[in-house]
């Protein structure tokens, strides 16, 4: 008889290692806190139905696992829109320059929306159960199964696998036997990828920045917008600006915060950029179950520890097991490393257990 398997966790990592676990033979089960799956993929239906991408967007030739991934499931894909001038301001003291942007290396997005591939991998589900709103309290390792309680029910299994952040698994959820010293240092020491973030968009009825030869780029060390791009889809209906804003600015009420981003991309597309439809954002240190609080008293940078050693080994006697985009030795932090991680953890167990 197939052990229990329960994955923590319903983002890229845990729906895609929940879809190998089936195929190969296992009825995982999914427990994840928040009422949505996705975790820091987050796709927004705005005005006109418009998708718009708060969470993760773009990958790259490079990202062979996820492209890969795509034809799987027949979900197609387009270039990101780069043609016609960008801008980039240095100094507060200075206007934006006009560059052009290479076009050697392009990103892609996904049609639809990044939602959609999440959609596609659960829609293939059959035998996995996936309980919503249970956010993990604590966690007891016994001789025969792992006793597992969130803040209204207790689960049992045998094998667990954590997709979730490690800085965010440390922190929110008590382990019993305590973990190992210097994982529990590592894990605290992790960089949580979009943790301050802040993704702003903004939906047009028309594409005004087209229409003045702009890509839509622009790069700022001024901000409060520091990356931006053009959001709109690859059938051409739907049109937006899309990117990020400095975490600093999370300080600002939600109205404050689009004037001075409204004021700004004035200042860079013209006046046209204040008659938008709708305004979207997500600030990713204000979502408790991607970002703890304690997390703000540790200071880390970019990727720090992301696939260190530590996350390949399993721990009280092969029960507990760590996937994730952070614990991927294969670009970390990005969707490619969330699908590496999932097909490595679903083959390894299986290995193991057979």
């Amino acid at each position: 008889m197939n052990p229990r398997i329960t994955i923590l966790g319903a983002g890229l990592t845990g729906l895609l290692t929940a879809y190998r676990l089936e195929k190969l033979g296992f009825s995982p089960t999914i427990l994840e806190a928040r009422v949505r799956m996705g975790g820091r993929i987050r796709t927004l239906k705005s005005s006109k139905d418009t998708p718009v991408e708060m969470g993760a967007t773009w990958f790259g030739v490079q990202h062979l696992n996820l492209r890969a991934l795509l034809q799987e499931f027949s979900i197609p894909h387009f270039e990101q829109y780069m043609q016609g001038t960008a801008f980039f301001e240095a100094f507060s003291t200075a206007p934006a320059q006009a560059v052009q942007i290479p076009q050697d290396s392009p990103s892609y997005r996904i049609s639809g929306g990044t939602s959609a591939l999440l959609n596609a991998i659960y829609d293939k589900l059959q035998n996995t159960k996936i309980h919503f709103t249970q956010a993990v309290q604590s966690l007891v390792f016994e001789e025969t199964e792992v006793k597992i309680h969130t803040q209204t029910q207790s689960f049992g299994t045998e094998i667990l696998i954590s997709t979730l952040p490690p800085a965010l698994l440390l922190n929110t959820v008590d382990f019993s036997p305590t973990l190992p010293s210097d994982l529990r240092e590592i894990a605290l020491h992790t960089h949580t990828w979009m943790q301050d973030s802040i993704k702003v968009a903004l939906i047009y009825s028309t594409p005004f920045w087209r229409e003045k030869k702009y890509s839509g780029i622009l790069f700022s060390n001024v901000g409060p917008v520091t990356e931006f791009y053009d959001h709109s889809d690859s059938t051409q209906t739907y049109f937006a600006l899309c990117g990020f804003v400095g975490g600093g600015y999370a300080k600002f009420s939600k109205e404050d915060r689009k004037a001075k981003i409204l004021a700004q991309l004035e200042r860079i597309f013209g006046k046209e950029a204040n008659d938008y439809l709708s305004y979207e954002e997500c600030i990713w240190a204000e979502e408790s179950y991607t970002k703890s609080k304690l997390q703000e008293k540790v200071a880390v940078y970019p990727h720090q520890n992301n696939g260190h050693e530590v996350f390949a080994k399993t721990y009280f006697d092969n029960k507990l097991w760590f996937a994730g985009t952070e614990t991927s030795t294969v670009h970390p932090g990005y969707m490619e490393g969330a699908v590496y991680s999932a097909n490595q953890v679903s083959k390894l167990v299986n290995e193991r257990i057979s």
